[in-house]
């Protein structure tokens, strides 16, 4: 990740805590920009992989279209209800589009480990059942700015 969290290092994840949040959160929010310029944010679940956010989109979608025409991402994920409980992370960058469109099934072993952590996370299975609406978005973020106030009660 090239960005450097400037502001709330205090209440900053370490890359630890960071990995261990998004590995067990199951969702987030994706937020994308028309062509008008209105922005559009929607719920949708991940995997993350230590490098990357991996999104498995239906592809015909508003979010599907607008990434098409500008692949900029702000994704966001986050839990607490209390001030004092908030924690979460702000991925920003470029999505890829990875493997085929919609994903039937073709081998593509680059989607070999986001597909398993995805079948495990949500079906509990070791395999990924393609329904041909759904295809891959990998956002590697180039700037990432987490949070974690259970941190302020601590000196």
């Amino acid at each position: 990740m090239t960005g450097t969290q400037r502001r709330g290092r205090k209440i900053m994840m370490t890359t630890g805590e960071l990995d261990d949040f998004l590995t067990a959160r199951r969702t987030c929010r994706v937020a994308t920009v028309s062509a008008e310029g209105a922005p559009h944010v929607s719920a949708l679940w991940f995997v993350w992989d230590g490098v990357s956010l991996w999104l498995y989109s239906v592809v015909r979608s508003k979010r599907w279209a607008e990434l098409r025409r500008d692949p900029r991402v702000a994704v966001v994920v986050d839990t607490g209800e209390e001030y004092e409980e908030l924690r979460g992370a702000e991925l920003s960058g470029t999505v890829e589009f990875v493997g085929e469109i919609p994903r039937t099934g073709d081998l593509c072993a680059e989607l070999d480990v986001p597909e398993t952590l995805f079948a495990r996370k949500y079906s509990g299975l070791e395999e990924l059942t393609h329904d041909g609406r759904h295809a891959w978005l990998r956002l590697t973020p180039t700037k990432v700015v987490s949070w974690d106030f259970r941190k302020l009660g601590a000196s």
